[in-house]
């Protein structure tokens, strides 16, 4: 599968030297940032199809290095420009400067970059601004990592190539995969996922690629797999750790060839579509174990997605915990509208497991079953002490350790209950025990 990068993007030429932050929070809005020295030889070099702003940043630039950005941004007239200025009553002349009139908008140190995006965004026409802003919508966040994250999304999503997303459990691999569909080529193709790990191994082969009538007992009639109604489109494959090795040989066809067979016949078709991998597992160490091929590792880790957890994440905790309930609030007449000061400070405290899952899980249930305006620990069922070892947070690790040895052994056990049972060591009526106590349904896993 070749490479086809869209040809069109959005260019910001900084005429002077951007910050870290101030690039890459362009960058993850959809700007490429080019920074043009004045004191260096340049040109802007501006392609056809492209949209290309010039921000002047006045706030390191000498009347010299002012001059050279005069007559290159007098070669591109029709080139917007905007301006960073320096802090009111830190200007001097350049204030004045004739550079000024030019520009559409000035933004004083220190800049409100959220303004200025907004300001670049108005510049588009409408598909456009679709494709950029309301497509990462739902991968919120202000922290470094988050804003790296999607600025290499953004940079991921043109190129047809495979995209392996790692990360762990609750951080949005499934949202980033979509996000990767919708901003590539084939955002108005199919989009098809699997729970690699949530099929019975006797059936993966059928339910990827498809079987033939009389292929086995059972089949009456002949199937289409995921890969055929997903031609031209995108395939997510997650927890793609658990694909047993006939069928990783079988996707490793795919990834090289891009033909599937079906089962019971030997004829090969030919599919087209673009293959993203998600996997909370060390891909490298199964690699060693030799429960995962190899060869097929190295094709799907072509281009590499890392989900950052939410306890690495700074204050994007507060600003998910906002988002979700006033989301929540819009959809169901209740009380809270609110945190209190501890509910907030315990939220930054804890080490979120179950990362943004978690956290929308617990901001929904406590908005429930709050009896005041502001949430509280309580409510949120979090411990108050700063190191974020108290007891009912040390009881909820141990929950979700028990919920996930749960559903990893009935996922090895092929949902057999007694197989699940001598694996853990415990009896069958305590593996229906902990199925019911942690709300999960045999028949819905299978």
């Amino acid at each position: 599968m070749a490479a086809a990068p869209d040809s069109s993007k959005r260019c910001v030429i900084w005429f002077g030297k951007p910050e870290a932050r101030e690039k890459v929070m362009l960058a993850a809005d959809g700007w490429q940032v080019r920074a043009v020295l004045p004191q260096q030889p340049a040109d802007i070099g501006m392609r056809g199809g492209d949209m290309v702003v010039g921000l002047i940043d006045f706030r390191s630039s000498s009347d010299n290095e002012l001059e050279r950005i005069s007559q290159l941004t007098a070669e591109h007239r029709h080139m917007p420009l905007f301006a960073l200025t320096p802090a009111q009553g830190e200007g001097g002349a350049r204030a004045s400067h004739p550079l000024l009139a030019a520009c559409r908008q000035q933004f004083p140190h220190p800049p409100d970059i959220k303004e200025l995006l907004r300001q670049l965004q108005s510049l588009g026409d409408a598909p456009l601004a679709l494709a950029h802003d309301e497509v990462l919508d739902t991968l919120l966040g202000e922290s470094d990592v988050m804003l790296l994250m999607r600025a290499t999304l953004r940079k991921f999503a043109p190129v047809d190539l495979p995209v392996l997303i790692t990360g762990e459990t609750g951080t949005g691999k499934e949202v980033a995969a979509h996000a990767l569909h919708r901003l590539s080529s084939r955002h108005d193709k199919p989009f098809q996922a699997v729970n690699c790990g949530a099929i019975p191994s006797t059936l993966v082969q059928s339910e990827l690629f498809g079987h033939e009538r009389g292929a086995f007992t059972g089949a009456t009639t002949r199937r289409h797999g995921l890969f055929e109604t997903a031609h031209n489109g995108t395939v997510f494959l997650d927890e793609i750790g658990d694909l047993p090795l006939d069928a990783q040989t079988s996707l490793l066809r795919v990834l090289q060839e891009g033909t599937i067979e079906r089962v019971g016949s030997n004829q090969p078709i030919h599919v087209d579509v673009r293959i993203l991998a998600a996997t909370h597992v060390d891909l490298e160490r199964a690699v060693d174990k030799g429960s995962f091929r190899r060869d097929l590792y190295y094709r799907l880790n072509v281009l590499r997605l890392s989900m950052p957890p939410l306890r690495s994440r700074g204050g994007d905790i507060e600003l998910l915990s906002r988002h979700f309930l006033a989301d929540f609030r819009n959809q169901h007449r209740i009380r809270a509208r609110g945190y209190s000061t501890e509910a907030r400070h315990a939220m930054e405290r804890f080490p979120w497991p179950g990362n943004v899952r978690e956290l929308l899980n617990r901001v929904q249930r406590a908005a429930i079953t709050a009896e005041g305006e502001l949430i509280t620990c309580q409510d949120l069922e979090l411990g108050q002490d700063g190191n974020g070892a108290s007891h009912g947070e040390l009881s909820h690790a141990r929950t979700h350790a028990e919920r996930e040895t749960l559903l990893s052994c009935l996922q090895q056990s092929h949902y057999n209950v007694s197989a699940c049972a001598r694996m853990m060591k415990v009896s069958r009526v305590t593996v229906y025990r902990m199925c019911r106590k942690h709300q999960l349904t045999l028949e819905g896993l299978r």
